[in-house]
């Protein structure tokens, strides 16, 4: 099928950002405009435009789904699944990925100049929901002249952000893939967050979130926030089998409170590596946005009612050590999707690595997607 040259269209490609007049309606009643969306587009768009998947991404991700990412210089977080020859192919598939708003990664968050004052906004930025996220999606994907997406797929917050698009926007998505996700926040899911949130709150260079003007940002109640959701991307199994009690870099334990067993040095590189990466502010925003997150109480308390209007097909998976959205929150969708009278299909697929699977190797995920997207020839 032919397709639409984007070669010099400044729309398109990699580590590109759009700056749209808005204002952008959100669900506390507040209006954010104007309003920036940082993203990134790889492939052409055939002739119909019948080709678009949107990627959406997870809680520390990003728009660098398949390419380098420029802070860090690794490979991108999806590199797995997006790519040359795999699930999500480019020399198939038009595909978009946009820092989700709430972010740090260009797109308007509470580091972002606040136009009224041209200083950060800071804490007065507006609190959002996982909907305002996908309205703005929406937003980005009128600016590059897509009407419908032929996918939209993300694990985790990602997976919130693609089951909640055919609840919006049904005319508009053919089909979704949701991967270890759920369709609203639990109690468990609230308190692990609201931990972080009150670790970097009680970092004294907090200072109610104003902290950009002088550099002194609150880098270890950060690092404790990412430690402490770290684990619950991981299984028992899996640490077991990685680190079990195994002492980092000496044969005694040391009766101090230095890193003493390999998974508290683990943890505190992962934690310390982050807050490179990461704005402290976003992070209490976007854990809000997810803690919010409730699909049925958006749709009178009916999920199945949330899926009324469209026409999608659905594929849900979850992984078996997966605790925290376990199989039983991708179970309760499907039902609800059954019961809406939606094509929908599910699995659960065996990992040792708990919710971070869908992340790292797993050809069985791969497969998955692969067969359920070229089976509705997205």
């Amino acid at each position: 099928m032919a397709t639409i040259s984007i070669t010099e269209d400044s729309r398109f490609g990699l580590r590109r950002q759009v700056r749209l007049p808005g204002p952008l309606p959100l669900v506390s009643g507040a209006r954010l405009g104007p309003l920036d969306i940082a993203y990134e587009t790889y492939g052409a768009m055939n002739a119909d435009r019948s080709n678009v998947i949107l990627i959406c991404h997870a809680l520390t991700g990003d728009q660098y789904v398949a390419s380098e990412h420029p802070i860090t210089g690794k490979p991108g977080w999806w590199w797995r699944m997006v790519g040359e020859g795999k699930p999500v192919d480019p020399a198939r598939h038009f595909i978009v990925c946009a820092n989700v708003i709430g972010s740090c990664l260009g797109s308007s968050g509470p580091a972002s100049p606040d136009p009224a004052t041209g200083e950060p906004y800071a804490m007065r930025f507006p609190v959002l929901t996982i909907a305002d996220m996908v309205r703005a999606q929406a937003m980005l994907l009128d600016h590059l002249g897509v009407d419908r997406l032929a996918a939209v797929i993300g694990g985790s917050m990602g997976g919130m952000q693609a089951l909640t698009w055919p609840t919006l926007f049904p005319e508009r998505v053919e089909s979704c893939v949701v991967i270890a996700s759920t369709a609203r926040h639990s109690a468990q899911n609230i308190a692990f967050h609201e931990v972080g949130r009150q670790a970097i709150m009680a970092d004294p260079h907090w200072r109610g979130g104003d902290y950009y003007a002088d550099g002194r940002v609150p880098s270890a109640g950060l690092a404790v926030a990412r430690m402490a959701a770290h684990i619950t991307y991981l299984s028992e199994a899996g640490l077991t089998e990685k680190f079990g009690r195994r002492l980092q870099g000496r044969e005694a334990k040391t009766f101090g409170f230095d890193a003493d067993f390999q998974v508290e040095s683990y943890l505190r590189h992962q934690g310390l590596s982050f807050v490179d990466r990461f704005d402290a502010n976003s992070y209490l925003y976007i854990t809000r946005a997810m803690d919010y997150y409730d699909i049925a109480e958006d749709h009178g308390g009916s999920l199945a009612g949330a899926f009324a209007g469209t026409r999608a097909r659905f594929c849900l998976v979850s992984f078996d050590t997966d605790w925290l959205y376990p199989t039983a929150e991708s179970r309760i969708i499907v039902h609800a999707l059954n019961a809406a009278g939606a094509q929908a299909s599910f699995v659960e697929l065996s990992s040792p690595f708990g919710h971070d699977a869908f992340l790292l190797e797993c050809p069985e995920l791969n497969r998955v997607v692969d067969g359920f997207l070229k089976g509705g020839r997205a």
